[in-house]
């Protein structure tokens, strides 16, 4: 998708609010404990390479992606920290992996015998994996302790070119205040370090949410995820933080177009709006192209500190509002973010869309560019 620079409608980056959050993560962790952050999804939506060379400045020790492209876009890019790709890969691609200085994650000896096949170049660095445990999120890893000593036996007969350099874990229940299926979870988890015959370099289980709001269970790797970018992981579930996460991300975009309309008219596809009296209708050149969801109909925005709702259905690349008197065109909407005394989180929109913050960070299209700016976190 080509990104529209030449338009108004934008997504803000405040780099010195994703400074902010990390530096406070860091502060807090355990000594001998590293913080890998979570750039999976273009940086959940803030860009890949921009966060990467903020976090790595902040101090990070290393970087997990969710594919191993983007890895890989993270090495060309001159990016030397580690890097561990938090999904199963094709077996074929173990090769470029190592190459790479890539860790990959394992979850079946099946997974193991096929990669290292693939492993005898002469000069081919070791393959660094981490053992994936399936504890309770039922996404991948291992099971049973049976199944993970069989591994622990493949890694061993090709010990020269493989090394099992991590072991983790995810939790499914680390945002809910009920903490029963997160200590189950703990639980399974010792059991599983307890097989090992070697404590591996890394063990970790600290996605944001254990970080903020869990002890390490006995790990010296967080993997900082969403809460570097200023959001609270449990949505409005768990208030208390133990200190403050400042929003990276705003989106603005301004009036193309404004005209008054007569009581009855009809606004957008499907003639779901219909003036009850004389009105002024904004128009704003964004859409659910760039990520600005069809179901936001009913939501509002910001102009000039004003509340405006959306009327009318959104269209692909254009939606409507309704003003509260003649603007002109050029004038600022916010989508995300403050004007005056009045602010839009991303928490709003996601509970207007019935959805999770993530899912609205993560689907603002490539199309609207993504732009640096040097405000200070208000948080």
């Amino acid at each position: 998708m080509v990104t529209a620079t030449l338009r108004s409608s934008r997504v803000l980056i405040n780099e010195a609010a994703i400074t902010h959050n990390l530096t406070h993560a860091l502060t807090g962790l355990p000594k001998g404990t590293d913080l890998f952050a979570v750039v999976k999804a273009d940086a959940y939506g803030h860009g890949l390479l921009r966060v990467a060379r903020v976090a790595q400045a902040a101090g990070a020790n290393g970087f997990c992606v969710a594919v191993l492209d983007e890895a890989l876009a993270l090495r060309r890019a001159g990016f030397t920290l580690p890097i561990l790709v938090l999904g199963i890969i094709e077996p074929e691609y173990a090769a470029i992996a190592a190459a790479n200085h890539i860790a990959v994650p394992v979850g079946s000896s099946e997974w193991l015998t096929a990669a290292i096949a693939g492993l005898n170049a002469a000069d081919l660095p070791k393959l660094h994996v981490h053992f994936a445990l399936d504890t309770g999120m039922g996404r991948i890893g291992f099971r049973h302790l049976e199944d993970i000593k069989a591994a622990v036996r493949v890694v061993q007969a090709a010990s020269s070119q493989i090394e099992i350099t991590g072991l983790f874990t995810h939790f499914a229940t680390a945002d809910d205040p009920d903490p029963t299926y997160f200590n189950l979870q703990v639980a399974r988890f010792h059991q599983f370090l307890a097989a090992l015959p070697e404590r591996p370099r890394y063990v970790h289980v600290a996605n944001s949410a254990t970080s903020l709001w869990h002890a390490a269970c006995d790990c010296n790797l967080v993997r900082f995820g969403v809460a570097m970018y200023g959001l609270n992981p449990s949505g409005r579930a768990i208030e208390t933080l133990p200190y403050p996460l400042a929003p990276a991300l705003s989106v603005v975009s301004s009036l193309s177009f404004v005209k008054q309309i007569a009581a009855g008219e009809a606004v957008s596809y499907g003639a779901t709006y219909h003036a009850p009296q004389t009105e002024w209708i904004g128009t704003v050149p964004m859409g659910y192209a760039d990520g600005w969801q069809r179901r936001l109909q009913g939501f509002h925005v910001l102009v000039e500190g004003e509340e405006c709702e959306i009327v009318g259905r959104i269209c692909m690349d254009q939606f409507m509002i309704r003003l509260p008197h003649q603007l002109p065109t050029g004038t600022p909407v916010v989508l995300v973010g403050r004007s005056g005394e009045r602010e839009i989180t991303l928490q709003d929109v996601a509970d207007y869309a019935h959805t999770i913050h993530y899912e609205i960070a993560c689907g603002l299209s490539e199309r609207l560019p993504r732009v640096s700016i040097a405000n200070q976190p208000t948080a």
